[in-house]
């Protein structure tokens, strides 16, 4: 192939030397995620980014001569239903999976797809772990582990904000503590006092106790580790109490969703994230796919799911097969071109060649900063 070939130009060459078995059966692609729920926000851009690539895969003929069917799960983040989610995609056979998408729910459903031998790749899990066990041989994923996210912003307290005094508030699971955690073990070698660590119930209606001990605390700054929902139940408290401690979270505060919740509660609000790469090719055409199909721009981890997606499908053209230890080679030494960039996958599964960045919520919308980092 030219050096210069387009990822879709890829794919139809495959489709072109593969032709005659385009009465085969169709590869199917499983997506597993929060299709509904308290969550839905982060999964549904996925699905509908694996909507997207796959009917315009379908469109120029498949790949390796067959057609690709998209066969849905709904989890809603929660690890009990995932694992019925999962076993039944292994039971509809699917080839692959996109997904999942929160961690503690990746985590519940690994075991299954290593027993099946089926991988999958996660848009959106963090928890190093499930990379850097070695337990996981089929699974990769199209975001920045914690420890890559908490590197970022330990460096932005640290270097950006010159924080003495963090306080940890975190919702108990494995997403969430593990981004304060690292965050945490990080500032404190470099002499950062923490003036309070905390769990908090997700689900909780009353956090005024935790506010109190924040305002006795007086931090720089609130290191939180969770999801959007309890982020803005706990920043709308902590604001009608007259705390004012400005807030910095992983990459699932930055999300549309966030902001309608919380309101002017979050203006200021801290949360890293994928670096802007809305001036390549492949990221415009990609969001020029989401606003043809559904008439909107995507949501958060739209163009994670997106690359996700992408890279699945350039895995089974490159290895011309469905067979996992094929397809587990394929993603370790083929470069592909995605929204996010030219990603590779480390020999744990990792992204690398995407960059992070720091976003602030400025008049209600978040803006990327200049602080930031590139994975290796």
């Amino acid at each position: 192939m030219k050096k210069g070939m387009t990822w879709l130009a890829a794919m139809a060459f495959c489709v072109a030397i593969a032709a005659p078995a385009m009465a085969a059966d169709p590869i199917k692609i499983g997506v597993a995620g929060a299709h509904s729920g308290d969550l839905a926000s982060y999964g549904v851009p996925s699905l509908n980014a694996a909507k997207v690539v796959i009917a315009e895969v379908n469109a120029k003929g498949g790949v390796l001569g067959r057609q690709i069917e998209l066969v849905a799960q709904d989890d809603q983040c929660k690890p009990e239903l995932a694992t019925n989610a999962a076993t039944k995609l292994i039971s509809e056979k699917v080839n692959v999976v996109m997904g999942h998408i929160c961690s503690g729910a990746t985590k519940a459903t690994l075991p299954l797809y290593t027993e099946a031998k089926i991988v999958s790749m996660s848009p959106s899990a963090t928890t190093p772990n499930l990379t850097e066990s070695g337990t996981n041989p089929y699974f990769f994923r199209t975001i920045a582990n914690d420890k890559a996210q908490a590197k970022l912003t330990s460096d932005f307290i640290l270097n950006g904000l010159k924080a003495k005094k963090v306080a940890y508030l975190h919702d108990n699971g494995d997403y969430g503590k593990g981004f304060v955690d690292n965050n945490r073990e990080t500032l404190e070698k470099a002499g950062v006092e923490t003036v309070l660590y905390e769990a908090v119930t997700p689900d909780a209606v009353d956090f005024s106790a935790v506010v109190r001990k924040l305002r006795r605390a007086k931090p720089d700054i609130l290191v939180f580790g969770g999801y959007q929902p309890t982020a803005s139940k706990l920043l709308q408290q902590m604001r009608r109490d007259h705390v004012t401690t400005a807030m910095i979270g992983p990459d699932g505060l930055k999300d549309d969703a966030f902001i309608k919740m919380a309101g002017k509660d979050c203006e200021g609000v801290y949360a890293s994230y994928p670096k802007d790469t809305s001036n390549l090719p492949a990221y415009k055409h990609a969001l020029e796919g989401h606003v043809k199909m559904f008439g909107s721009d995507p949501g958060s981890f739209y163009y994670n799911g997106y690359a996700a997606t992408q890279a699945l499908i350039n895995a089974i053209a490159v290895a011309g097969s469905t067979d996992a230890a094929k397809l587990v080679e394929a993603l370790h030494n083929s470069p592909v071109e995605t929204p996010l960039g030219k990603l590779t996958f480390s020999k744990t599964g990792d992204a690398a060649g995407m960059g992070l960045s720091i976003y602030q919520v400025k008049d209600g919308k978040f803006v990327e900063l200049k602080h930031s980092l590139t994975l290796d």
